[in-house]
């Protein structure tokens, strides 16, 4: 896992802002592999804390407890993932259906909400939040 710190003020306040910023990462991320980012943010969209966590081309560890347990730290009032795959399908896999599922039932517990998770597949990127998921 690799962290990286969000220039200030980085703000996330909807899907276009969270396309933009995640499709740099995603650039300058391996095609090959896939990645995942997560970003913390504050009760205005500000972005508090960004983890990356990088798989392989069938895919990468959801790290739910991680996620949870920097939530809690940070007092995050919401999370935005992202992540890509290598295929160039943005379709939403079950694996990312339910994965997505589980950590908004579990950071609901925090008061916090999953604001979207987004997948890029080639120059495509599928919202959960678009697609009714969330």
């Amino acid at each position: 896992m690799r962290y990286q710190r969000a220039e200030l003020p980085l703000q996330l306040n909807g899907l276009t802002a969270a396309r933009e910023f995640f499709s740099g990462c995603i650039a300058d991320s391996d095609p090959l592999r896939e990645s995942l980012w997560v970003a913390h943010l504050d009760d205005k969209a500000n972005c508090l804390h960004l983890t990356r966590h990088s798989g392989d081309e069938g895919g990468t560890d959801f790290p739910l407890r991680s996620i949870i347990a920097d939530a809690a730290l940070h007092g995050s009032a919401g999370i935005v993932l992202a992540h890509n795959h290598p295929s160039g399908d943005p379709t939403p896999s079950d694996g990312d259906r339910r994965s997505t599922r589980r950590l908004a039932c579990a950071a609901e517990a925090l008061d916090c909400a999953i604001v979207d998770h987004l997948i890029f597949g080639g120059k495509d990127c599928a919202s959960f939040r678009q697609l009714g998921l969330l």
